[in-house]
């Protein structure tokens, strides 16, 4: 069996990815090496590798949030294997169109959670992870020939809580579909839990019923898989108020925040929101709180290729 070491990994990404990319490098101790990139006067984008890859273990991150970064990271996984690097191996920290992977019957939409997936897995990546998968299903996308892992970021939130010192707070699910995932969280941190009674009746719109009134004299902290426009995670705050909540904190892995999300948040009285670098772009602010995922990545990395400390 051939053992990878550390110098014969090279770590790259799309360029939506870069700034997660090269934190990860750091916690792993292996180099990042950044894309020679181009674009033509006709829009089409060059790409080259600045280095040699044969005999490499690489390693590429990317998000696919929108459609260039997806095609950019498909384009930098097959020219991985066309320039015959030992191992390619995937790590997509914010997985576009997650939240479609099921088709809805008799209305003919397509699963893009999994077709998009399984256009990442026709490149036969070695090893693919993914961070905090809204579902599960999308792993098994292949035919059994790739490796895949869901990369929980559980401790990070739990220490993040811990660490901003909050006191007489209850946890609160969005709905009752993460509510396993939110009762192992208060478990952690020994904490009351609760979820809102949610309903969907459009692409983006849901409406959220009622909570449980053991949130009355406690912050709410209400925690969710990702925050998209905001909608039932801002009516999941306002309905924790109504039941005599105290304030609401807004917890989610990944913080995409689309079109005028943030200025709504703000207009019904939410003043923190904690989340990961996982969603390009996505940085601390007055309103954000930010955590990284590099060493969780990198934990998890250092496990696949049996590295040492």
């Amino acid at each position: 069996m051939r053992i990878v070491t550390r110098e014969n990994i090279l770590l790259i990404s799309n360029e939506a990815s870069a700034d997660l990319a090269k934190k990860i490098a750091a916690e792993l101790g292996v180099p990042f090496a950044p894309m020679i990139r181009k674009t033509f006067a006709d829009g089409e984008i060059y790409h080259a590798f600045p280095v040699d890859l044969a005999g490499l273990d690489l390693i590429v991150v990317g998000a696919t949030h929108d459609d260039a970064s997806h095609q950019e990271l498909i384009d930098l996984l097959d020219g991985c294997h066309l320039l015959k690097a030992h191992s390619v191996n995937l790590v997509v920290p914010y997985l576009g169109y997650s939240t479609m992977e099921q088709a809805k019957p008799d209305i003919f939409e397509i699963a893009k959670g999994v077709t998009r997936t399984r256009q990442l897995f026709r490149t036969l990546p070695n090893f693919a992870a993914f961070i905090d998968l809204h579902s599960e299903s999308v792993l098994h996308a292949h035919c059994g020939n790739i490796q895949t892992t869901n990369i929980h970021t559980n401790r990070l939130i739990v220490k993040k809580v811990r660490d901003i010192g909050l006191e007489n707070f209850v946890l609160v699910s969005p709905d009752y579909g993460r509510s396993k995932w939110v009762a192992r969280l208060a478990g952690q941190l020994g904490v009351p839990h609760t979820a809102a009674d949610k309903d969907r009746f459009a692409m983006d719109r849901t409406m959220v019923g009622q909570v449980a009134g053991v949130v009355r004299g406690k912050t709410a902290v209400i925690c969710d898989d990702m925050i998209r426009t905001g909608g039932s995670i801002i009516q999941t705050a306002d309905r924790c108020r109504q039941a005599g909540a105290t304030d609401a904190i807004l917890i989610a892995t990944h913080l995409v925040l689309a079109g005028n999300a943030r200025q709504k948040m703000m207009e019904h009285g939410i003043e923190k929101i904690i989340g990961a670098d996982t969603y390009p772009g996505v940085q601390s602010d007055s309103l954000l709180d930010v955590y990284s995922v590099a060493s969780l990545v990198a934990e998890s990395l250092a496990k696949q290729f049996r590295l040492g400390g």
